[in-house]
């Protein structure tokens, strides 16, 4: 029979209760985001501490290129952008005594590092969605069939409506045809979306579920549930990164439509465990283990202007 120990005072002697077999857990949330982001390439330690991503802008069409017998070739100016991203140290710890070690049944070490890396997750998923809600085009459902488009980083109405087809067939389109937004993989948008935007989709019965159209080979994303106008949708359960709530009423929970490239990962040093196994000092009895990174996330294309934006917010005002 195994045992753990605990005082009966402050200064007393130790009290045993049996301990059961099985060790109870708190769910964990499940965090998503962070494999849409993309990381950048060639960067790492001791290259400074933020990275300039470059990008040319593009050269615009004509709307006739015929040129007469003696005009001059006209010619157009090749432009450049950046965004710079500035590096961050990240991280977390978490202590426990060689007493809890030594009495304990289950090793504290072992639900420590669980702990952390549940945490270090979230941590991730909620940097990368802060990153994607830097976009400046936002929509706000107010009808069934319509809602409004900001353009300034800004949400300017109360949504009164939670989403519907109708309003996934007008982003859609206002990605493909007013920004000209590339697919995010194939011919397909993503949606990064809560329970209740979901569930105002799923009631309007106009959903193609998964195994309709993913082809032997295909990737399935975790939590995908469906695909609505060419946008797989993929339902976000953390609320620290997108409010389910929001809108008059909470009618309305919040979401992400966005293409490829749409935030940059840049990683100096990718998180991971450490251990202290002599926290504080006082001959090991405390110990500590923490998890740490040169990491951050940044909107790839700060901007709204037409084959650059690549993400839309949908949210209210309200946020």
């Amino acid at each position: 029979m195994e045992f753990t120990w605990e005082r009966d005072a402050e200064d007393g002697v130790y009290k045993q209760r049996a301990l059961s077999n099985r060790l109870l857990k708190a769910a964990a949330r499940e965090f998503k985001i962070t494999p849409f982001t993309t990381k950048v390439d060639g960067f790492g330690k001791r290259q400074g501490e933020s990275v300039t991503l470059v990008h040319y802008k593009p050269v615009n069409v004509p709307n006739s290129p015929q040129l007469s017998e003696h005009q001059r070739v006209p010619i157009d100016k090749l432009e450049m952008g950046g965004r710079i991203i500035v590096v961050q140290e990240w991280g977390r710890g978490l202590q426990y005594t060689s007493l809890a070690q030594d009495l304990s049944k289950f090793n504290p070490k072992n639900a420590a590092q669980a702990g952390l890396i549940e945490q270090m997750q979230a941590c991730m998923d909620n940097g990368a969605a802060a990153a994607f809600k830097e976009s400046k085009i936002r929509f706000t459902p107010t009808s069934l069939t319509g809602g409004t488009i900001d353009v300034n980083a800004t949400f300017s109405t109360q949504a009164t409506q939670n989403m519907t087809h109708a309003h996934m067939a007008l982003l859609r389109d206002y990605l493909a045809t007013d920004l000209h937004t590339p697919y995010f993989e194939g011919e397909n948008y993503i949606g990064l979306m809560t329970t209740r935007l979901l569930r105002g989709l799923k009631n309007d019965r106009t959903v193609e579920l998964w195994h309709q159209y993913l082809r032997k080979g295909d990737l399935i994303f975790r939590s995908e549930l469906f695909r609505v106008e060419q946008i797989r949708c993929v339902e976000i359960t953390n609320e620290d990164a997108l409010s389910n709530s929001v809108g008059a009423g909470s009618c309305l929970g919040e979401g992400l439509v966005f293409g490829k490239d749409a935030v940059s990962r840049v990683e100096a040093s990718t998180p991971e465990l450490r251990a202290d196994p002599n926290y504080q000092g006082d001959f090991g009895r405390v110990k500590a283990v923490m998890w740490h990174g040169l990491i951050n996330f940044g909107i790839t294309w700060d901007s709204a202007n037409d084959r650059e934006a690549r993400v839309i917010y949908i949210g209210s005002k309200d946020n």
